[in-house]
């Protein structure tokens, strides 16, 4: 690398000097730390004066626009610093590319950049023609004012016993394909199960999309709850379908307990569920980040309970307190439950046990921990929340046809 260097080096100093806007445009590259890839891009302008401007983003980590400067720009070199975050890069360009090296914190890391946009290929996403119907519908929680709007599937040849699930997403306000990073898991889902003759609704989360009205702000998951009770209702009075179950990722999954405990449904699909209480939950999840991390710190429960008061969340006050095994060990329909053992965010040596010994006895249960599979059930390296972006699967097609199979058999 440092013999590569030099002959860069060398060209740069018999090369005339580019012009400015050699550099403008968006450079993107992976910036490799320990067993992590993070997509870097730095989008540099040509200012009025002709100077140049730049900002920085990390797509894996949603962080945009970070405040960065051109610190120089001469032959085919450029230096960039980034202030708040103690960080710089300098480059040269070689054959189309940036060939250069990230500082942070007096370490130095290769970073490679292309020029242009990134390319994220995502096969799993449907594409049309589609064997099955679709209809934009909605539905009220009259009780919190909010009018939701979704998606509703429904598969060739469905008639009064075809099963349908409502889906309900994870923490934070989602579409109804519950998208993440070009990714579309519950469309995906929606995608397999419909070839596989399961109807589904999906829908955006109150006050999000095209969804309206409902508080927002001290929403709990009790709220949430009764968004996903009342597209129960509105599935039983279309009178299309036979059995409603609810499928629910994450804190969905809580949802999906609360109301098959509740009689609410015919059948539970818990994606990513937690099985102990809430702060449990949140701090295996913190740890583990702490872990991946590469530092000795790891926070104690009441540590973290006045990490968590200092939030000012009413949602995160409510789940740190919500113990969902009432609701689990209530579950008297059938269950479907499946936690990946990568997953960083949702532990699933933690929570698919206490699933697993909670569930009342049902030979139409199926409990399932997946190898190798992270939170959103990728096939993943480490689980890290930043590998998501750039991984081109959405979702494990194992789990895909475990779970057609499953709902087949009810």
């Amino acid at each position: 690398m440092k013999r590569i260097s030099a002959i860069i080096l060398a060209l740069c100093a018999v090369i005339p000097s580019l012009a400015q806007n050699a550099f403008t445009g968006r450079w993107h590259g992976k910036l490799s730390v320990g067993q992590t890839s993070i997509t870097i891009v730095f989008n540099i302008s040509e200012n009025g004066d002709g100077s140049l401007a730049c900002t920085m983003d990390s797509p894996d980590q949603g962080a945009t626009g970070i405040a960065a400067r051109v610190d120089g720009a001469s032959g085919c070199n450029i230096e960039i610093s980034i202030p708040s975050l103690g960080a710089g890069y300098k480059g040269s360009i070689f054959m189309g590319s940036l060939l250069g090296t990230f500082t942070q914190m007096g370490r130095d890391f290769p970073l490679t950049l292309a020029k242009g946009e990134e390319k994220l290929k995502r096969p799993q996403t449907p594409q049309p023609p589609f064997p099955y119907t679709t209809r934009d519908v909605s539905f009220t929680n009259a009780d919190a004012g909010a009018t939701l709007a979704g998606t509703l599937v429904i598969p060739q040849g469905a008639s009064a016993d075809t099963p349908v699930v409502i889906m309900v997403t994870g923490s934070g306000l989602e579409n109804r394909d519950e998208e993440i990073f070009d990714h579309k898991p519950f469309l995906v889902l929606a995608d397999f199960l419909a070839r596989h003759g399961v109807a589904s609704l999906r829908y955006d989360d109150r006050g999000y999309g095209e969804s309206k009205g409902g508080e927002i702000r001290n929403a709990t998951t009790l709220d949430f709850r009764d968004d996903a009770k009342s597209g129960i209702e509105f599935l039983r009075q279309t009178g299309l379908f036979g059995k409603i179950g609810v499928l629910g990722h994450s804190e969905g999954a809580s949802i999906a307990f609360m109301l098959g405990a509740s009689g609410d449904c015919d059948f539970v699909i818990s994606l990513a569920g937690i099985g102990v209480k809430g702060e449990e939950a949140l701090l295996a999840q913190a740890n583990k980040v702490l872990e991946l991390a590469g530092t000795d710190q790891r926070y104690t429960l009441q540590q973290y309970r006045q990490l968590l008061s200092s939030q000012n969340s009413p949602w995160m006050d409510w789940f740190a307190a919500y113990d969902p095994q009432a609701d689990i060990r209530a579950c008297n329909c059938p269950v479907f439950a499946a936690n990946g053992d990568k997953d960083i965010q949702v532990i699933s040596a933690l929570n698919l046990a206490a699933i697993r010994n909670l569930l009342p006895r049902n030979d139409a249960n199926r409990v399932t921990e997946y190898p190798g599979l992270n939170h959103l059930f990728q096939h993943c390296t480490t689980g890290n929340v930043t590998e998501y972006r750039g991984i081109e699967e959405t979702i494990s097609a194992q789990l895909l046809q475990d779970l057609a199979d499953w709902c087949g058999r009810l």
